[in-house]
């Protein structure tokens, strides 16, 4: 590793603004993007802007952080791909519940091949609720997916078929809770459907047709989108709980960064991910996946993984607010 030089400054800066501009691409719950940087040439600042917050699905923020835990990983992996050494101070401000990480770099390293290839999969990672195919994800594949969040401080537990009928019945709890409250509905309305021009959200052509055939159900958002989901059934994905020790704001932080790394390595690897959110948000569905976990941890996310079918359709990317909405230059406000 080579020591940072003086002069360096400007590279620096313009590598904190990259950093921050990548990780507005990382995935967020309904794609409500509630990240914001701070860059100066001393360092890149994670925050949440909790004005993109759910307050009727996600009161506690759970699901806010653990969006940001994925930027976080994004813009990690955009400093080391571009060989710098990335240092970061996790909930580093005791004075603010919103100041997530303080990212710098003081040395210059060779990126490795895997930083590389992560790094170009974070365009073509993507969101797909259609279903699998009929192929087994290969055990090889699921091993390193696992071992990508376990190097998070995350780790993921797959679920045997006892469990699995267990998870339906809760993702189908879930989805009736949310569409019977009215705050949850019309805040999925708000979020959900249509094109999209403020460039938040899932616009219509990320959403299903019609439910799809699965074991599990997705969330149901309460309205068809124009996805076109085919015949098939996903009889042969398997599905994951991401969890951490604790159920705290750092373990949601970390999770979202351990969501991003797994995410990112099934995509190098061919493998399609679903993340289903919906059973997080209900206290009574989340505890049916805690007791899964025989006391190892804490649920934060339940994912789905499959192989896609090699002649469907790419699905339309989700759009994203524009650097200047969400990179803002230093000094850092205060809290």
């Amino acid at each position: 590793m080579d020591q940072v030089q003086p002069g360096q400054s400007d590279d620096i800066l313009q590598a904190y603004q990259h950093a921050a501009e990548v990780g507005g691409r990382a995935p967020s719950v309904h794609n409500t993007q509630p990240w914001r940087w701070y860059t100066s040439r001393t360092g890149l600042e994670l925050r949440a802007d909790r004005s993109r917050q759910l307050p009727a699905a996600d009161p506690d923020g759970r699901l806010l952080t653990i969006s940001c835990g994925a930027a976080l990983h994004h813009a990690r992996l955009a400093l080391s791909a571009a060989g710098w050494v990335p240092q970061v101070a996790r909930m580093h401000d005791p004075r603010s519940e919103d100041r997530f990480a303080w990212i710098t770099v003081a040395e210059h390293a060779a990126p490795t091949a895997q930083d590389r290839r992560l790094f170009e999969e974070i365009d073509i990672r993507h969101t797909d609720r259609r279903p699998t195919v009929e192929l087994p994800v290969p055990a090889e594949a699921l091993a390193l997916i696992r071992q990508a969040a376990a190097d998070e401080g995350a780790g993921l537990h797959w679920l045997g078929r006892p469990d699995l009928d267990d998870l339906a019945v809760a993702a189908a709890t879930a989805n009736e809770i949310g569409l019977a409250e009215p705050d949850q509905r019309a805040e999925m309305d708000y979020w959900v459907g249509g094109r999209r021009p403020a460039r938040t959200g899932v616009p219509s052509d990320a959403v299903p047709e019609r439910a799809a055939q699965t074991d599990v159900p997705d969330r149901d958002f309460g309205h068809p989108g124009t996805l076109g989901v085919g015949e098939g059934h996903a009889r042969s994905a398997v599905y994951g709980l991401l969890y951490r020790p604790g159920d705290g704001p750092e373990d949601w932080l970390r999770a979202g960064e351990a969501l991003s790394a797994c995410w990112l390595k099934a995509t190098d690897l061919g493998v399609a991910v679903l993340p289903l959110s919906s059973v997080i948000e209900v206290p009574a569905t989340r505890e049916v996946l805690r007791r899964m976990l025989s006391g190892v941890g804490h649920p934060l996310l339940v994912l789905r993984f499959g192989l896609a079918g090699p002649d469907q359709p790419p699905v339309p990317g989700t759009p994203r607010l524009p650097a200047e909405r969400v990179v803002r230059p230093g000094p850092f406000p205060q809290p």
